[in-house]
């Protein structure tokens, strides 16, 4: 599995037990989606590396509690603290409407509905309080915070997104 192949779904925080079980922080909105995974892919000298799960459960909210087969002991489970998990992108319950994610919409068209054409979806920074579509058009990058309020469409048949900007934000860029 490539790691282009998958999502970031978190970091392996710390360890819960002697028994070599760990806590992994979820970096997700809905940490009850992955409740019951059977496997996921740890980053491990930069490969992904699947585990298995042998019992699993949400701990205080934003952590998932796990005892990977194999991992048995404290030393076992040391190796791993601080390593990424990653999920198969075809794990993702498919979105519809103008719920996206991020990964969704790289290469995307932005159309505004005054401008037309402002660009190519580059990337999505999020980073920030608030996550910002990164647009170049030409050589000009165009920040868009990502407010539901601007998306009108995401049209994923013609890979482009619709926004409705207020009136000199995107002039700001291109002036």
């Amino acid at each position: 599995m490539r790691k282009d192949e998958c999502f970031y779904l978190g970091k392996i925080a710390k360890k819960f037990s002697f028994k070599g079980e760990v806590l992994i922080y979820l970096d997700t909105d809905e940490p009850e989606m992955y409740e019951d995974l059977e496997s996921v892919f740890v980053e491990f000298n930069k490969n992904l590396i699947p585990f298995f799960i042998e019992k699993g459960g949400l701990h205080k909210g934003d952590f998932l509690r796990v005892k990977f087969e194999e991992v048995d002991s404290e030393e076992d489970a040391d190796r791993l603290i601080n390593c990424e998990v990653y999920l198969p992108l075809s794990t993702l319950p498919k979105l519809e409407g103008n719920k996206f994610y991020f990964h969704e919409v790289i290469g995307f068209d932005v159309e505004d509905v005054r401008l037309g054409n402002i660009g190519k979806i580059v990337s999505i920074n999020d980073s920030s309080a608030q996550p910002l579509f990164e647009i170049m058009k030409d050589d000009t990058e165009i920040l868009i915070p990502m407010i539901d309020a601007f998306i009108v469409q995401i049209d994923r048949a013609n890979k482009k997104v619709v926004l409705d900007t207020p009136e000199g934000l995107v002039d700001l860029y291109l002036g």
